[in-house]
C-alpha cells in the first residue's frame, strides 16, 4: 500500500500534466512525432522497394554498391546521421536544412536500406518454380514479376514492413537533439518547469509519454494484424 504522501506526490506529479495547456502541447508534440514518422515511412516504403529490387539484380557492380550503402547504414548510428545531416550539410555544401527535414532525410535514407534489404529477402524467398510456372503459360518476364512474383512478396513483407515501421516510429525521438519541439522535448520543457514545485513531475510526463508512443506502436500493429488476418482469408 503507497502511503498518503506518496499518493500526493503521484497526485501532484499527474497534477503538472493538466495544469494550463501541457497535456495539449504534449499531443501537439506528439503530431510533431508522428507527422515526421509518416513521411518517412511512406518515402522509405516507396524507395525501399525499388532499392530491394536493385539488390536482386546480377550486375556485380550494382550489387556491390547497393551493400555497401546497406552496410553503412546500418552500422552509422542514427544519431551521427542526424548531426551529419543538420550540421554537416550546412557546412559542406551549404544546404541548410530544418530539424524536420534532416530527420525526414535521415529516417528515409536509413528506412529505405533497410526496407530494400526485407525486400531482396522477399523476393529471394519465392520459389524458382513460380517463375517457371508463369513463363509456362506465356507470361512475359515483366508480367511474370508484376502478376505472379510481386503480389507474393508483398504478402511476405507485411509482418517484417510493420515492424520496421514501429522501429522507425521510437527512432523518431532522436530529433530532440536538432532542434525539433516534439513530443520528447516538450516533455523536458514541462518537467524543467515544474521541477521546484513538484519533484516528481519528471514521472508522471515520461509515463504519459511511453504511453503515447506504446499507443502509437499498438496500433500499428493492430493494422498489421488486421492485414494479415485479411490477406489469408
Amino acid at each position: 500500500m503507497l502511503s498518503s504522501g506518496a499518493i500526493e506526490a503521484v497526485s501532484a506529479a499527474f497534477g503538472v500534466l493538466f495544469k494550463g495547456r501541457n497535456f495539449v502541447r504534449l499531443v501537439g508534440g506528439l503530431l510533431v512525432t508522428i507527422r515526421i514518422a509518416a513521411v518517412s515511412v511512406a518515402l522509405s516504403l516507396f524507395f525501399g522497394t525499388l532499392f530491394g529490387m536493385l539488390m536482386t539484380t546480377k550486375n556485380r557492380l550494382v550489387c556491390a554498391v547497393c551493400k555497401v550503402y546497406l552496410e553503412f547504414m546500418r552500422i552509422m548510428p542514427q544519431l551521427v546521421l542526424l548531426f551529419m545531416a543538420y550540421y554537416g550539410l550546412t557546412r559542406v555544401s551549404g544546404i541548410s536544412l530544418s530539424g524536420e527535414a534532416a530527420s525526414v532525410l535521415v529516417f528515409t535514407l536509413w528506412g529505405t536500406a533497410e526496407m530494400g534489404d526485407l525486400v531482396r529477402g522477399a523476393l529471394q524467398s519465392v520459389p524458382a518454380h513460380q517463375y517457371d510456372s508463369g513463363k509456362a503459360v506465356g507470361l512475359t518476364d515483366r508480367q511474370v514479376f508484376c502478376f505472379v512474383i510481386l503480389p507474393q512478396t508483398l504478402r511476405r513483407l507485411v509482418p517484417l514492413s510493420m515492424n520496421l515501421v514501429t522501429r522507425m516510429i521510437k527512432t523518431t525521438s532522436l530529433v530532440v537533439f536538432v532542434g525539433v519541439i516534439e513530443v520528447v522535448k516538450i516533455g523536458q520543457q514541462i518537467i524543467e518547469a515544474n521541477r521546484l514545485k513538484v519533484p516528481s513531475s519528471s514521472i508522471a510526463v515520461y509515463a504519459v509519454i511511453f504511453m503515447m508512443y506504446f499507443a502509437v506502436c499498438w496500433l500499428v500493429s493492430l493494422a498489421a494484424g488486421m492485414i494479415e488476418k485479411r490477406q489469408k482469408e
